[in-house]
């Protein structure tokens, strides 16, 4: 497996990871997110970065290996943010699995 796979699999882990985070802070907080708000916001976060992210790496500024290792690190982050809001929420020490 090329280092691109790893980190690609690592990414979807963390996303579904986030997503979990994600649906057990919504069970406690529903008015965190309504689905408008999150719908918009994630259609323009979306399009406004793959356009960023094609267009350093066609500049040659970076390679895709180096956008996924901080992708990852940035996901790590929001998945460590989400098991502390958890904890917080439902006491206990959570711990949010990768697949």
């Amino acid at each position: 497996m090329s280092k691109i796979d790893e980190l690609r699999k690592r990414y979807l882990a963390l996303g579904h990871a986030i997503q979990t985070g994600v649906a057990y802070e919504l069970e406690k907080e529903p008015r965190s997110g309504t689905p408008k708000h999150l719908r918009t916001g994630l259609n323009m976060a979306m399009v406004e970065h793959g356009a960023l992210v094609r267009l350093l790496i066609k500049k040659g500024l970076i390679t895709e290996e180096e956008y996924f290792e901080e992708v990852i690190a940035g996901l790590e982050d929001e998945k460590r943010g989400y098991e502390e809001r958890l904890q917080a929420l439902y006491g206990g020490k959570t711990k949010i699995k990768l697949l």
